[in-house]
Protein backbone atom coordinates (compact mmCIF):
# COMPACT_ATOMS: atom_id res chain seq x y z
CA UNK A 1 0.00 0.00 0.00
CA UNK A 2 1.29 3.27 -0.52
CA UNK A 3 0.25 5.73 2.92
CA UNK A 4 -0.02 9.33 2.06
CA UNK A 5 0.25 10.85 5.49
CA UNK A 6 -0.82 14.38 6.24
CA UNK A 7 0.28 16.54 9.09
CA UNK A 8 -2.01 18.70 11.61
CA UNK A 9 -1.88 22.55 12.40
CA UNK A 10 1.55 23.61 13.15
CA UNK A 11 3.53 20.39 11.97
CA UNK A 12 5.40 19.44 9.09
CA UNK A 13 6.12 16.00 7.76
CA UNK A 14 8.85 15.47 10.48
CA UNK A 15 5.84 14.67 12.67
CA UNK A 16 4.86 11.73 11.13
CA UNK A 17 8.46 10.14 10.08
CA UNK A 18 8.53 7.53 13.22
CA UNK A 19 5.33 6.36 11.90
CA UNK A 20 6.50 6.07 8.43
CA UNK A 21 9.35 4.20 9.19
CA UNK A 22 7.43 1.56 10.73
CA UNK A 23 5.13 1.48 7.83
CA UNK A 24 8.58 1.09 5.66
CA UNK A 25 9.52 -1.53 7.95
CA UNK A 26 5.97 -3.11 7.11
CA UNK A 27 6.92 -3.39 3.72
CA UNK A 28 5.03 -0.40 2.56
CA UNK A 29 5.55 3.13 0.63
CA UNK A 30 5.08 6.17 3.44
CA UNK A 31 5.32 9.34 2.33
CA UNK A 32 4.96 11.97 4.90
CA UNK A 33 3.90 15.52 3.34
CA UNK A 34 3.95 19.41 4.80
CA UNK A 35 1.52 20.99 3.52
CA UNK A 36 1.95 24.56 1.19
CA UNK A 37 2.76 27.57 3.32
CA UNK A 38 3.72 25.76 6.42
CA UNK A 39 7.55 25.62 6.05
CA UNK A 40 7.45 28.80 3.96
CA UNK A 41 5.56 32.35 3.64
CA UNK A 42 1.90 31.41 4.94
CA UNK A 43 0.38 34.46 3.09
CA UNK A 44 -2.33 34.20 0.41
CA UNK A 45 -2.43 30.36 1.05
CA UNK A 46 -5.55 28.74 1.50
CA UNK A 47 -7.57 25.28 2.01
CA UNK A 48 -7.74 25.02 -1.55
CA UNK A 49 -3.79 25.01 -2.14
CA UNK A 50 -3.21 22.45 0.19
CA UNK A 51 -6.07 20.05 -0.93
CA UNK A 52 -4.50 20.42 -4.86
CA UNK A 53 -1.39 19.58 -2.90
CA UNK A 54 -2.20 16.69 -1.56
CA UNK A 55 -4.11 15.53 -4.93
CA UNK A 56 -1.10 16.38 -7.15
CA UNK A 57 1.29 14.87 -5.59
CA UNK A 58 -0.43 11.41 -5.76
CA UNK A 59 -1.16 12.16 -9.41
CA UNK A 60 2.09 13.35 -10.03
CA UNK A 61 3.78 10.19 -8.44
CA UNK A 62 1.56 8.01 -10.26
CA UNK A 63 0.24 6.15 -6.35
CA UNK A 64 -2.57 4.07 -6.49
CA UNK A 65 -3.90 2.34 -3.44
CA UNK A 66 -3.35 5.35 -1.51
CA UNK A 67 -4.37 5.17 1.88
CA UNK A 68 -4.39 9.10 2.77
CA UNK A 69 -3.59 9.17 6.85
CA UNK A 70 -3.99 12.09 8.34
CA UNK A 71 -3.67 14.27 11.70
CA UNK A 72 -5.43 16.81 13.55
CA UNK A 73 -6.56 19.80 10.89
CA UNK A 74 -4.86 17.54 8.53
CA UNK A 75 -8.95 15.74 8.13
CA UNK A 76 -9.32 18.98 6.37
CA UNK A 77 -7.11 18.29 3.20
CA UNK A 78 -7.31 14.42 2.78
CA UNK A 79 -10.88 14.74 2.85
CA UNK A 80 -10.13 17.33 0.38
CA UNK A 81 -7.95 15.05 -1.87
CA UNK A 82 -10.03 11.68 -1.60
CA UNK A 83 -12.88 13.53 -3.04
CA UNK A 84 -10.14 14.78 -6.04
CA UNK A 85 -8.51 11.84 -7.17
CA UNK A 86 -11.13 8.66 -5.32
CA UNK A 87 -10.07 6.67 -7.91
CA UNK A 88 -6.27 6.62 -6.64
CA UNK A 89 -7.75 6.42 -3.16
CA UNK A 90 -8.44 3.19 -1.18
CA UNK A 91 -8.78 4.36 2.56
CA UNK A 92 -8.81 7.21 4.50
CA UNK A 93 -7.58 7.22 8.09
CA UNK A 94 -8.15 10.17 10.47
CA UNK A 95 -5.59 9.85 13.57
CA UNK A 96 -7.17 12.39 16.12
CA UNK A 97 -8.16 13.88 13.52
CA UNK A 98 -11.29 16.23 12.26
CA UNK A 99 -13.89 14.61 10.20
CA UNK A 100 -14.48 17.82 8.30
CA UNK A 101 -18.49 18.38 7.71
CA UNK A 102 -19.46 20.66 4.08
CA UNK A 103 -18.65 24.72 4.71
CA UNK A 104 -17.90 24.26 8.53
CA UNK A 105 -14.12 25.28 8.91
CA UNK A 106 -11.93 24.79 11.35
CA UNK A 107 -12.47 27.85 13.13
CA UNK A 108 -16.37 26.72 12.92
CA UNK A 109 -15.34 23.65 15.16
CA UNK A 110 -13.79 25.51 18.29
CA UNK A 111 -15.86 26.20 21.45
CA UNK A 112 -17.24 30.12 20.62
CA UNK A 113 -14.28 31.71 22.62
CA UNK A 114 -11.81 29.72 21.19
CA UNK A 115 -13.19 30.46 17.59
CA UNK A 116 -13.01 34.22 18.23
CA UNK A 117 -9.82 34.11 19.71
CA UNK A 118 -8.55 32.30 17.12
CA UNK A 119 -10.05 34.40 13.92
CA UNK A 120 -8.83 37.49 16.07
CA UNK A 121 -5.34 36.56 15.88
CA UNK A 122 -5.60 35.34 12.04
CA UNK A 123 -6.79 39.02 11.36
CA UNK A 124 -4.28 40.75 13.40
CA UNK A 125 -1.22 38.85 11.78
CA UNK A 126 -2.06 36.18 9.17
CA UNK A 127 -1.35 33.08 11.02
CA UNK A 128 -2.31 31.12 14.18
CA UNK A 129 0.70 30.64 16.47
CA UNK A 130 1.39 28.42 19.06
CA UNK A 131 3.38 29.05 22.23
CA UNK A 132 5.38 26.57 24.94
CA UNK A 133 2.69 27.08 27.66
CA UNK A 134 -0.11 25.15 24.72
CA UNK A 135 2.62 22.79 23.93
CA UNK A 136 2.88 22.31 27.52
CA UNK A 137 -1.17 21.89 28.93
CA UNK A 138 -2.52 20.51 25.67
CA UNK A 139 -0.51 19.04 23.36
CA UNK A 140 2.15 17.03 25.20
CA UNK A 141 1.14 17.14 28.68
CA UNK A 142 2.45 14.94 31.13
CA UNK A 143 5.69 14.44 28.78
CA UNK A 144 9.38 15.68 29.90
CA UNK A 145 9.96 18.97 29.12
CA UNK A 146 12.91 18.71 27.27
CA UNK A 147 10.71 16.72 24.77
CA UNK A 148 8.07 19.68 25.14
CA UNK A 149 10.70 22.40 24.79
CA UNK A 150 11.75 20.51 21.70
CA UNK A 151 8.37 19.70 19.91
CA UNK A 152 7.42 23.47 20.37
CA UNK A 153 10.65 24.86 19.02
CA UNK A 154 9.75 22.52 15.57
CA UNK A 155 6.25 24.15 15.30
CA UNK A 156 5.56 27.19 13.32
CA UNK A 157 2.58 29.29 12.59
CA UNK A 158 -0.32 27.60 10.93
CA UNK A 159 -1.60 29.94 7.79
CA UNK A 160 -4.59 31.87 9.03
CA UNK A 161 -6.90 30.37 5.55
CA UNK A 162 -6.23 27.11 6.94
CA UNK A 163 -8.30 27.79 9.82
CA UNK A 164 -10.65 30.12 8.02
CA UNK A 165 -11.40 27.98 4.81
CA UNK A 166 -14.22 24.88 4.57
CA UNK A 167 -14.81 22.00 1.75
CA UNK A 168 -17.64 22.43 -0.53
CA UNK A 169 -18.08 18.82 -0.30
CA UNK A 170 -17.00 16.29 2.74
CA UNK A 171 -18.86 12.94 2.17
CA UNK A 172 -16.16 10.61 1.47
CA UNK A 173 -16.22 8.28 -1.45
CA UNK A 174 -14.21 5.58 -0.22
CA UNK A 175 -14.09 3.59 2.85
CA UNK A 176 -12.66 5.29 6.30
CA UNK A 177 -11.74 4.89 9.70
CA UNK A 178 -11.03 6.51 12.78
CA UNK A 179 -8.01 6.36 15.43
CA UNK A 180 -8.28 8.23 18.91
CA UNK A 181 -5.79 8.61 21.21
CA UNK A 182 -7.51 8.02 24.54
CA UNK A 183 -5.86 11.10 26.77
CA UNK A 184 -6.46 13.48 23.75
CA UNK A 185 -7.63 16.69 25.08
CA UNK A 186 -6.53 19.18 21.63
CA UNK A 187 -9.59 18.45 19.77
CA UNK A 188 -11.89 20.54 18.94
CA UNK A 189 -14.72 18.34 19.64
CA UNK A 190 -14.52 14.71 21.28
CA UNK A 191 -12.82 12.14 18.89
CA UNK A 192 -15.77 9.75 19.02
CA UNK A 193 -17.93 12.65 17.77
CA UNK A 194 -15.97 13.10 14.59
CA UNK A 195 -15.81 8.80 14.23
CA UNK A 196 -19.45 9.20 14.77
CA UNK A 197 -19.47 11.54 11.62
CA UNK A 198 -17.93 8.50 9.71
CA UNK A 199 -20.24 5.67 11.18
CA UNK A 200 -17.72 3.96 12.93
CA UNK A 201 -16.24 3.63 15.81
CA UNK A 202 -13.19 4.60 16.82
CA UNK A 203 -10.16 2.29 17.24
CA UNK A 204 -8.12 3.57 20.59
CA UNK A 205 -4.51 3.79 21.14
CA UNK A 206 -2.26 5.74 24.11
CA UNK A 207 -1.04 8.85 24.29
CA UNK A 208 -2.23 12.33 23.61
CA UNK A 209 -2.47 14.73 20.56
CA UNK A 210 0.98 14.00 19.90
CA UNK A 211 0.66 10.17 19.89
CA UNK A 212 2.56 10.23 16.61
CA UNK A 213 6.01 10.79 18.23
CA UNK A 214 5.06 9.48 21.45
CA UNK A 215 3.78 5.96 20.59
CA UNK A 216 4.61 5.59 16.92
CA UNK A 217 4.32 1.56 17.51
CA UNK A 218 0.97 1.63 18.25
CA UNK A 219 -0.12 3.84 15.95
CA UNK A 220 1.33 2.28 13.33
CA UNK A 221 -0.26 -0.91 13.84
CA UNK A 222 -3.65 0.55 14.38
CA UNK A 223 -3.04 2.63 10.33
CA UNK A 224 -1.95 -1.31 9.33
CA UNK A 225 -5.02 -3.09 11.03
CA UNK A 226 -7.37 -0.63 9.09
CA UNK A 227 -6.12 -1.39 5.75
CA UNK A 228 -7.12 -4.81 6.47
Amino acid sequence: MNYVLIPGAWHGAWVWQPVARRLREAGHRALPLTMPGVDGDPSGVTLADAVAFTADTITRLGLRDVVLVAHSWGGYPATGAALRVPDRVAEVVYVSAVVPRAGVSQADELAPEMGAFVRGMIQSGGTVPIDLGSVQSVLLPGEPEPVQRLVAELLVPHPGAYFLDSLDEAVLPVPARYVLAEDDIALARPGAEFAARLGVEPILVPGGHETLITHPDEVAAAILKTAG
